[in-house]
């Protein structure tokens, strides 16, 4: 059994913005390439790009982890090399992957292996077989128990990391075709279309509906974990893994953020309920499902489902404001049209580009050289800033639903 005083924060993200918005909370990042990801809209990161990244991840003290965990068909077997060659080459910390085509091209290749989620290991004897193939971490099912982690742990060397926040699919560990049998896009290959979270309705033989239980009944609830901090830590757990490759910036903030805390506040002894509570609220406050612990203290009935909300049961929403058309380094300000809507002094926006990911209040605006509480859409303002900003980077505003 390997047990860790201090877990791992491990964030998944998408891009520079991403990795901008977590790294002061973050231990280490996940992401994936244009290749072989299961997330397929991710795409911001080539293999081209791959070693400009990881070397900006590394310089902000993080570890690189890059996921190469779709389904490795006959026709794509020479993707696997490509990436793996490229992943080689970047210097990443870990590749994590459950496709043996793959676990032997990393292991030629020199490089750590983290075993994906992919793999559905439910017990020591796979954790263990995984092992001898040289991986050091295992992802483990997330349709296990925190009991059956811990006994898991007790029998196997190998590092345990589970999720502890994010989107839970309605299959097990990932393993869906209901996107494929719709739709034609298999979600095995990263494409999943999230039938899931569609309306549904239940229907007997005879056509009838057989029952009524809300519109979304496939859609599963949000992993949250804050307020079982003390047992994952208790269970050996090594690393605890934040689902978030398709979240916008202010999610990946606003998670690894409380987590930290909350990893921290355990550690330090001053974990509180009121501490848990106010994580709860901030968390409650960023796109999310609704929350459940998901299969940690057991098999969730409908408490694990959101049926009658839909993609977003979050109490606060990002609004379209405008876009950046200039920034003045030396003023500390950005000229912003507003395309969308008007903003005033006060309210709390985002800006986010490719590069970009700043969270702040209106301090002061200007508009047509005179100093104004409020300016509106077709406006063209200056607004002071807290960071650096770029042209085509986007303007919203974070209100109450």
């Amino acid at each position: 059994m390997r047990k860790s005083s201090k877990p791992e924060l491990l964030v998944g993200i998408r891009n520079l913005s991403g990795l901008k918005a977590c790294s002061g909370y973050a231990d280490a990042v996940y992401f994936s390439t244009d290749r072989l990801s299961l997330r397929a809209k991710a795409k911001e990161i080539t293999l081209e790009t791959l070693d400009d990244f990881v070397s900006e991840v590394k310089t902000r003290g993080l570890k690189a982890y890059l996921a190469v965990n779709s389904t490795v068909n006959e026709d794509r077997l020479g993707d696997a090399s490509d990436v793996i060659a490229a992943a080689s080459n970047a210097g990443v910390d870990a590749v994590i992957a459950w496709d043996p085509a793959v676990i032997l091209r990393a292991r030629k290749a020199g490089l750590r292996i983290h075993i994906s989620t992919q793999a559905n290991i439910t017990n020591h004897e796979t954790a263990n077989f995984y092992r001898n193939l040289g991986a050091e971490r295992i992802v483990l099912s997330r349709e296990l128990s925190l009991e059956e982690i811990r006994k898991i742990n007790q029998q196997t060397e190998v590092e345990i990391e589970t999720f502890v926040h994010g989107a839970m699919c309605m299959a097990v560990s990932g393993r869906c075709h209901l996107s494929a049998y719709v739709l034609g896009k298999s979600g095995n290959c990263g494409e999943c279309t999230q039938p899931c979270r569609w309306e549904w309705e239940l229907h007997g033989e005879n056509g009838l509906v057989a029952a009524s239980l809300g519109k979304y009944l496939l859609s599963a609830k949000d992993l949250c974990m804050i307020g079982h901090i003390p047992e994952l830590l208790e269970a050996g757990i090594a690393a605890f893994k934040v689902e978030g490759r398709l979240r916008d910036p202010g999610y990946l903030e606003m998670v690894s953020r409380c987590y930290r805390e909350a990893i921290d506040a355990c550690i330090e002894g001053n974990y509180t309920p009121e501490k848990i509570e106010a994580w709860r609220r901030e968390l409650a406050s960023v796109y999310n499902r609704g929350f459940s612990t998901g299969f940690y203290f057991g098999v969730p009935g409908l408490e694990g489902f959101s049926p009658e909300k839909g993609m977003n049961a979050s109490e606060k929403q990002r609004r379209a404001v405008g876009i950046i058309e200039n920034y003045y380094t030396k003023q500390q300000a950005a000229a912003v049209r507003l395309l969308e809507e008007g903003i005033s002094v006060g309210d709390e926006i985002v800006i986010e580009g490719n590069t970009t990911y700043l969270r702040q209040q209106v301090r002061s605006l200007r508009n047509k050289g005179e100093t104004v509480e409020r300016a509106e859409k077709g406006d063209m303002v200056g607004l002071a800033v807290e960071g650096t900003v770029r042209k085509n980077d986007r303007v919203f505003r974070i209100q109450l639903k």
